[in-house]
């Protein structure tokens, strides 16, 4: 038996971390694989990838 998830995020509701780390995602073309088969399906090299690049943007917005 599989099971669908049905899942659709509103980015305008997520808090400012949390919608970061979705774009990250959509940037790296995984999107649809966390919005099908949720965080826990990614591969560490993925998660690393993401969080890498959500401490990065962070960084340069505390840079401004």
């Amino acid at each position: 038996m599989s099971k669908k998830k049905e899942k659709s995020v509103n980015l305008e509701q997520l808090e400012p971390e949390e919608k970061l780390k979705y774009e990250v995602a959509e940037e790296l073309g995984l999107l649809d694989k966390v919005m099908e088969q949720g965080w826990k399906s990614l591969t560490s090299k993925e998660t690393g990838r993401i969080g890498g690049l959500v401490t990065k943007k962070k960084r340069g917005e505390q840079q401004k």
